[in-house]
């Protein structure tokens, strides 16, 4: 089971209150404390812009989900889910290093963030879905799990298809018991779009989000074991 952290000493901003734009707020601090109690809310945490910019708390209206109902698994991608092996928890830090690479485009996890991230996985909130050909690491994704929620961070790939196998393996787990939950996946991309992710009303969001945290956490996140997922 997770551990609960101290309670976080800020008072984080209330996205059924927001104003204009989708950062709600600017400051307060990484502990696991203040990011649980952000992500229960509907934020999630990334700078405003540039390396070491300051820390903002971001709720996008409308949002990207991807319903765990409407995954799109092409020709192709089910072919190449014959190609990797999926575990999940393997290697959390070598996931998010990989995600966290300074060459990738768009690059936002940051020495701190890292560390972050690393100490929510080590009390058993932040969790990592990894694919790998023979012993090489060659794709996967983490984010952040309470409850039905799975809060989705990033995802890289080596080999072509890798990090989309990572997210079919993803969605077996939050589908496994048929319960409603919400993977968030922050804003709708041209690429994620591809894979079945939407938009909806903050609103909706945030009313599925109170219905996924009263969820149990998924069993491969909360057995302590580092399972491999069939996904062929």
């Amino acid at each position: 089971m997770p551990i609960e952290p101290l309670p976080t000493i800020w008072q984080l901003p209330d996205p059924r209150k927001k104003r204009p734009g989708e950062v709600l707020g600017i400051g307060a601090d990484l502990e696991p404390g203040t990011l649980l109690a952000g992500y229960r809310a509907g934020l999630f945490p990334m700078r405003v812009t540039g390396t070491y910019s300051p820390l903002a708390w971001w709720s996008p209206d409308p949002r990207g989900i991807l319903p765990v109902d409407g995954l799109v698994v092409s020709r192709s991608l089910r072919r190449s889910l014959r190609r990797f092996e999926v575990t999940v928890d393997a290697a959390f830090d070598d996931v998010v290093a990989a995600c966290a690479d300074p060459t990738r485009s768009g690059g936002w996890i940051e020495p701190d963030l890292r560390t972050a991230y690393s100490r929510l996985h080590d009390l058993g909130w932040a969790h990592s879905v990894e694919a790998w050909a023979g012993d090489d690491l060659v794709g996967g994704l983490f984010g952040v799990a309470i409850g039905g929620l799975f809060a989705g961070e990033s995802m890289f790939h080596r080999a072509t298809d890798a990090s989309k196998v990572a997210l079919v393996a993803l969605v077996a787990i939050l589908r496994a018991d048929g319960e409603p939950r919400l993977l968030d996946v922050q804003w709708q991309t041209d690429h994620l779009a591809t894979l079945g992710a939407v938009e909806i009303p903050l609103h909706e969001y945030l009313d599925r989000l109170e219905v996924a945290l009263r969820l149990p956490l998924p069993e491969a996140f909360d057995d302590g074991r580092r399972p491999t997922v069939p996904v062929g």
